[in-house]
């Protein structure tokens, strides 16, 4: 029996990017360029990069249905998403991209079915372990983006600005 299959993905990737795009509706645009220390993305390219890594799985999954890992070229790949996460954006077009990528991505999810979710991909070769589920890897975009959600919500501290997600607890705190 599946306790979490595909719809339940695709929600949870809803509510996951739904409370990204509340941190970046928060974030003053002035504040985009924000760069905690010089190896770091600024908050407009953290942001950027939340919302194109989806891709990486679903091409993987989605466009190539691989197999295996065997071959896969990644650093065209990583330079390719990397190059595109790096372009100016103004708040605005990067709201859309976080709503046009997330809104994307739980579509598709909301189509797999648990037997292709099942599915094991081969790693490359000298890897642990030496394959992984699609739902696992697939599952690792929701993962990836609450890692960098919770940096933002750092970078938000340290902006002057409470988490929308604290504002809310403290508020049912008070209500109880």
């Amino acid at each position: 029996m599946v306790y979490y299959g595909a719809k339940e993905l695709a929600a949870s990737a809803r509510v996951v990017r739904g409370n990204t795009i509340r941190i970046a509706e928060d974030i003053p645009e002035g504040k985009f360029g924000y760069q905690p220390a010089p190896e770091c993305r600024t908050v407009a390219q953290m942001f950027a990069h939340i919302a194109l890594a989806c891709r990486f799985q679903y091409r993987l999954h989605g466009l190539e249905r691989r197999k295996s890992l065997e071959g896969f070229d990644f650093g065209s790949m990583m330079e390719q998403l990397l190059k595109e996460e790096a372009e100016p954006r103004s708040k605005a077009q990067i709201l859309a991209l976080l709503r046009k990528e997330g809104d994307a991505w739980a579509d598709w999810l909301d189509t797999l079915a648990d037997a292709f979710l099942a599915e094991q991909v081969g790693m490359p070769p000298g890897a642990t372990p030496a394959s992984k589920s699609r739902f696992e890897m697939i599952l690792s975009v929701k993962e990836h983006e609450m890692h960098h959600r919770g940096q933002l919500m750092l970078i938000e501290r340290l902006l002057g600005i409470v988490p929308h997600l604290t504002v809310e607890r403290q508020a049912r705190m008070a209500g109880r």
